[in-house]
């Protein structure tokens, strides 16, 4: 799904000669930097950067993996995924699974008045709150936010950014194919937002990477208006690449009474088959599915 070549070839091609010190050339017929050029600043012989982008080198060092990052002007999250990628011949993750802790369920319970769910790598919705089903305005059971983003909706639907969505979502799912490159459930999702949506291909070919911890989010929601929220991503501990995501609104805004009227909407899942709330349990999204099972 992913590999050391195909990022090395993206990451070449766009970085700006002037910015490494080689004078422009109107004879240039290739975007970036060359193969050979990117060789002599790393500190590398030519051929043994071409194998590397070709698939063909042994593991590379620490050092050469330092020096490629930064004549590549890689960021923090980029040289992250590269050093992954370089490590993936060695040792590959395996997919994390497993059902969602009752305790973390009682977490969402005790989020009140505002968005809350719990995500996997893949970007299923494990388990939400009330707030988040009426957020949607559908049951979250067998949600995935990317399949929602990409085929379910488009710039004039829920997500206000959507083009800043579809870049963040992309980012991520590259970030977890690097982590998690033998998950085939993140493969057919791949090949299904790859088949049904056209900017998906795109964006995916440009191999980019994206962390978000946290920023805003805005969502269109048909009843309520324009919801400007913050959102906190908060990476569970156990090392199950899961993360709780709450989406808030800062006090005294807009968002604030748009969340309250929110508050005030039918659930989508109708009575007694909700996502939590006052009085109930945050509903598991994947034990909806599954009967419970591994994720």
């Amino acid at each position: 799904m992913d590999d050391l070549a195909g990022f090395l070839r993206t990451r070449r091609s766009r970085v700006d000669p002037a910015a490494v010190g080689i004078p422009a050339d109107s004879r240039r017929r290739v975007a970036g930097l060359r193969r050979e050029e990117v060789a002599h600043l790393s500190g590398v012989s030519v051929d043994y950067y071409v194998r590397l982008e070709q698939g063909r080198a042994t593991q590379p060092s620490e050092q050469v993996l330092d020096a490629l990052a930064r004549v590549l002007g890689l960021d923090e999250t980029e040289r992250g995924h590269l050093y992954r990628l370089a490590r993936q011949r060695r040792r590959r993750a395996k997919a994390p699974g497993g059902r969602v802790r009752p305790e973390l369920l009682r977490v969402l319970d005790l989020v009140q008045g505002t968005p809350a769910l719990i995500m996997d790598h893949r970007l299923d919705v494990l388990a939400a709150n009330r707030m988040a089903g009426l957020l949607y305005g559908r049951p979250t059971a067998g949600l995935n936010t990317a399949r929602h983003l990409f085929l379910e909706e488009d710039e004039r639907g829920l997500y206000a950014d959507w083009e800043t969505c579809t870049l963040d979502v992309v980012g991520h799912l590259r970030l977890a194919a690097g982590k998690y490159p033998d998950d085939p459930r993140l493969a057919t999702l791949v090949g299904e937002l790859a088949m049904g949506s056209e900017r998906f291909r795109r964006l995916w070919a440009r191999a980019d990477v994206r962390a978000r911890t946290h920023g805003r989010k805005a969502y269109r929601h048909p009843l309520v208006g324009l919801l400007e929220l913050h959102q906190e991503n908060f990476a569970l501990p156990d090392g199950s690449g899961r993360e709780l995501l709450v989406l808030s609104a800062a006090p005294g805004s807009p968002a604030e009474d748009g969340l309250r009227l929110l508050a005030g909407l039918e659930d989508p899942a109708g009575p007694g088959d909700g996502d939590g709330g006052v009085g109930g349990s945050a509903h598991s999204a994947h034990e909806s599915r599954h009967g419970g099972g591994m994720s």
